[in-house]
C-alpha cells in the first residue's frame, strides 16, 4: 500500500492522507463541498460514500454542524478515521464502516438537515467495464451504492425542508431527477460543469429539497480549464 500526505488543496492546516492503489478524491468533490447549501441553523449533516472524508474536511471549514460519513469500504474507512483524528476533528466529524441501507436502518427519520454524495457514476446494468482493482470497481459502479438507494435513504434521514446535494455526470440527470421526485425531493438548483470551453458538459451538480416548493434555479455554468489546461478562476475559488 502506496501512502501519501498532501495538503487538501489550499484549505489551511488540512492534511490528507492518501492510498495511491485505491480512488482518491477529486475534484467532483471539491465542487460537491462548495456546492451544497449550508445554512447557519444545521446542526448535522451526512456524507454518503466519504472515502477517505475529502468532503467532511472541507465542510468543516465550511460550517459548525456536526458531520457523519459512512463508507462501506475497510480501507477507506481507516484512512477516513485517520484523517479526522489527524486534523483533530473527531469531535466535529463521525464516520462509520458500513453499508448506508444498514445505517439508515438504524438511524433515527429526519435526523439530518442536509446529506451530500458524490456517487459511483457508471452503472452496472450498462457499464461493464470493470477496473481490476476491486476498490476502485466499488467507488466508480453502481453495485454497492446505486441511485434509488441514495434517495431511498435521503427520503427517511432528511428532516422536512432539508437538503441532498449530489455530483454526477450530466448524461444520468433526467435519472436523477425523476428519483428524486420519486422520493419527495423537489430539484432546486443545478449547475452544469463544462471541461473546457466548447466541449460539452460532463459533470452536473444538483440539489434538491425535501417536500420543496416546485421552483429550480438553473446557476451559470462552471468551466474546469483554460485553454492551456490550467484551472479557471471560478473553479480555483472551490479549492479553499
Amino acid at each position: 500500500m502506496t501512502r501519501v500526505v498532501n495538503d487538501l488543496l489550499n484549505f489551511k492546516n488540512i492534511k490528507i492522507i492518501q492510498n495511491k492503489d485505491m480512488f482518491n478524491f477529486s475534484l467532483d468533490s471539491a465542487l460537491l463541498a462548495g456546492f451544497i447549501t449550508l445554512k447557519k441553523d444545521y446542526k448535522k449533516i451526512l456524507d454518503i460514500g466519504a472515502g477517505n472524508a475529502p468532503i467532511p474536511l472541507i465542510l468543516s471549514t465550511k460550517t459548525g454542524a456536526l458531520i457523519d460519513c459512512v463508507e462501506i469500504q475497510k480501507e477507506s474507512f481507516e484512512i477516513a478515521k485517520e484523517n479526522i483524528s489527524n486534523n483533530k476533528l473527531s469531535d466535529k466529524i463521525s464516520v462509520y464502516n458500513c453499508d448506508i441501507s444498514d445505517f439508515s436502518d438504524k438511524c433515527c427519520s429526519d435526523t439530518y438537515d442536509a446529506i451530500v454524495c458524490n456517487p459511483p457514476f457508471f452503472d452496472t446494468r450498462k457499464d461493464g467495464n470493470f477496473n481490476n482493482n476491486e476498490s476502485k470497481t466499488i467507488a466508480r459502479h453502481e453495485g454497492n451504492l446505486t441511485l434509488e438507494t441514495i434517495f431511498k435513504v435521503s427520503k427517511k434521514l432528511l428532516k422536512n425542508k432539508g437538503r441532498l446535494a449530489i455530483v454526477h455526470r450530466s448524461n444520468r440527470l433526467i435519472d436523477i431527477v425523476e428519483l428524486m421526485r420519486e422520493n419527495n425531493i423537489e430539484p432546486k438548483r443545478i449547475m452544469f460543469v463544462y471541461p473546457k470551453q466548447g466541449k460539452e458538459s460532463n459533470i452536473v451538480l444538483i440539489e434538491g429539497s425535501k417536500n420543496g416548493g416546485k421552483g429550480l434555479k438553473i446557476l451559470d455554468p462552471l468551466i474546469v480549464h483554460n485553454s492551456d489546461g490550467s484551472y479557471t478562476e471560478e473553479v480555483r475559488k472551490y479549492f479553499g
